[in-house]
């Protein structure tokens, strides 16, 4: 079974607390001696050849890749870029990380500033958080009714109709955490002055709304899943295991594209340099 097939999300999708801890792939599923660094080398040499594919993904000047990253505050967003796409070259990706939307932003419809940052021709882009926003936070908050609700899940399934329809391949995982690792890693960040950086109050405010956030994505999730923009939950209170089956994930979607420099120039074989 593809990796991928692992992670799919399924037609009756619920999120539940302990799958947050699942362990499904590497060394750390038969709890071998040293299984996270077994794990992490594992990753180290995917990411790599991730990197040795883009460099063919970028010459090919066909495909466009785009990666979406959801989750709760903590979820590992910032880490997944990190840790799975830390050595593909920046000269052909780009990580878009969408904060809330400014005046120019919002005098437009909601995509607009989506619209402007997806991948062009032989490039990879991630976004950490998405357009997803406007149907989680705006829903949680009230500040949509359902049946806008429901109009958005339809506009994000015709917008990402569209982008695959001229091109682009996209990737969407959640990054699946549990309410009580999330609490252990706010601590985290709180007892460390070195890491108040990464913290906000915010979070705690919107830790508050965990159920109906949980309920948010379930409905998001199961309503804008498709065979062209499929969405994939990856237990994530376990940062290796996520890096490590984001990084499989990537990896065999590209290997299925079967990627090919462009022809050789035979011109060039005339050409001395002197």
């Amino acid at each position: 079974m593809a990796v991928a097939d692992q992670f799919r999300v399924k037609s009756d999708f619920v999120l539940k607390e302990t799958d947050a801890n699942r362990k499904v792939l590497g060394a750390a599923v038969t709890a071998q001696p040293d299984a996270k660094s077994i794990d992490k080398l594992q990753t180290f040499n995917l990411a790599e050849k991730i990197a040795d594919l883009q460099n063919v993904f970028v010459a090919s000047k066909a495909p466009k890749l785009l990666i979406i990253l959801q989750g709760m505050d903590t979820s590992g967003k910032d880490g997944t870029v990190k840790g799975v796409f830390g050595q593909i070259n920046p000269l052909g990706a780009r990580t878009v990380a969408f904060k809330a939307p400014s005046q120019a932003e919002k005098d437009h419809d909601y995509l607009w500033r989506i619209h402007q940052e997806v991948p062009s021709k032989g490039e990879i882009v991630i976004f950490n958080r998405s357009h997803y926003e406007d149907v989680l936070i705006s829903k949680v908050h009230d500040w949509i009714d359902d049946a806008e609700c429901v109009r958005r899940y339809a506009h994000i399934r015709d917008f990402e109709r569209m982008l695959a329809e001229t091109g682009t391949i996209i990737l969407k995982f959640f990054l699946h955490i549990s309410k009580a690792e999330q609490k252990r890693r706010l601590e985290e960040r709180l007892a460390d002055p070195d890491k108040h950086w990464k913290f906000d109050m915010q979070d705690l405010a919107e830790r508050k709304y965990w159920d109906a956030y949980q309920r948010a994505y379930e409905a998001a999730i199961s309503a804008t899943d498709s065979e062209t923009a499929p969405w994939y939950v990856i237990p994530s209170d376990s940062k290796t295991q996520r890096n490590l089956a984001i990084a499989s994930i990537v990896l065999e979607k590209l290997e299925s594209m079967k990627l090919k420099f462009p022809p050789a120039n035979p011109d060039y074989a005339k050409i001395k340099v002197e």
